[in-house]
């Protein structure tokens, strides 16, 4: 995975104000009790394993919006605010993670690659983990896509669960 020259560098201190912000910002937005979420096809063992655990340690709360539950119900995805914030774990290695040229950033020692949605799809961002033993993506609305400071718990949480490595699925 190439990541941008100067990647953006967001530790949970630093993103502080940002996620203030992003709180105020947030506080206003929709909820949902539930979220349609595609999961992935099913990962191998090892790699379904590892989203299992990534899957208890998610936090409660991004960007201010409580986490969603998600139909189906699955080990391998995630939602907040209905779904502003959607997670996906054991994706396959997405074709644009061998591009020189995406822009990527670390947030708390986690290698995010970042695409900016197109209309068509709604806008906002996709985020993908790279450098890990699986391939996790978040797809932010545009809304909600304000800075990386939402990806500080979701990286920490990944620290903790999803060991650094390159992923063979």
């Amino acid at each position: 995975m190439s990541l941008h020259h100067r990647p953006l560098r967001v530790r949970a201190l630093s993103a502080l104000p940002a996620s203030m912000a992003l709180l105020a910002v947030a506080a206003c937005s929709p909820g949902g009790s539930e979220a349609r979420v595609a999961p992935p096809p099913t990962p191998p063992d090892d790699v379904a394993r590892l989203c299992a655990a990534l899957h208890k340690e998610l936090p409660e709360k991004v960007a201010g919006l409580a986490r969603t539950r998600t139909e189906p119900a699955s080990d391998l995805t995630a939602a907040w605010g209905g779904s502003a914030i959607v997670l996906r774990c054991g994706i396959p290695k997405p074709p644009k993670m061998l591009d020189p040229k995406q822009d990527g950033v670390h947030v708390n020692g986690v290698a995010w690659l970042l695409e900016k949605l197109g209309d068509g799809s709604g806008g906002g961002f996709r985020f993908t983990t790279g450098m890990r033993l699986a391939y996790t993506e978040v797809q932010v609305d545009k809304e909600h896509a304000t800075d990386a400071g939402m990806l500080v718990g979701l990286s920490t949480a990944i620290s903790a669960t999803v060991p650094e490595g390159i992923s063979s699925y």
